[in-house]
């Protein structure tokens, strides 16, 4: 269930790294990756994939560009946020979508159908990545019901990709380091 099966990987031109990179940024309110960094594209089964110097940092869901739990963690975001309490952060990490009761507090300019990213309110770490359900004036009456359906998550398909090679590496330091062949 962790493979994700991605095609026609390719490399993108500086015009489209620009393209990307703008909508995220604008859209977030971050600095994202550039010109500077490697970046390729790829197919998958739902929605397209942007490798950042290997790593997926973000996703086109819907053929619109946003940063990945990975891409989050790594580019500070500064809007499209809801914040969940921690009571809610068991259930959203391993994929739910979030009720309203369980919002905290979130970014004021969110429509319904934008993508936002979740947080936690004791770390303000991401743990997913999904589509606003309703608009940020119902939640701020905290109605019962969906709020946030889940797209992306730590741990799903996505985050394991990444996670994989990860495992990879570490094992072939450390088959380096004691002279070992790398496992198979």
């Amino acid at each position: 269930m962790t493979d994700l099966h991605l095609r026609k990987r390719h490399r993108l031109r500086q015009k489209e790294i620009r393209h990307i990179a703008g909508q995220i940024d604008q859209v977030l309110g971050t600095k994202s990756f550039d010109e500077g960094d490697v970046v390729d594209q790829a197919e998958g089964p739902d929605y397209d994939v942007v490798y950042v110097d290997g790593k997926i940092l973000a996703f086109l869901p819907g053929g619109v560009p946003f940063l990945t739990v990975r891409g989050l963690l790594r580019y500070v975001a500064s809007k499209r946020f809801v914040t969940v309490d921690m009571g809610a952060v068991k259930f959203v990490a391993n994929g739910a979508d979030v009720m309203g009761p369980g919002i905290v507090g979130f970014d004021p300019s969110i429509s319904e159908g934008d993508l936002v990213w979740v947080r936690d309110v004791r770390n303000l770490r991401p743990l997913a990545v999904g589509r606003a359900l309703v608009p940020s004036s119902v939640l701020e009456k905290k109605d019962k019901g969906k709020a946030v359906a889940s797209v992306h998550f730590v741990g799903d398909r996505l985050w394991m990709v990444d996670e994989l090679k990860e495992e990879e590496e570490v094992e072939e330091e450390v088959a380096e380091e004691t002279g070992e062949d790398p496992p198979e």
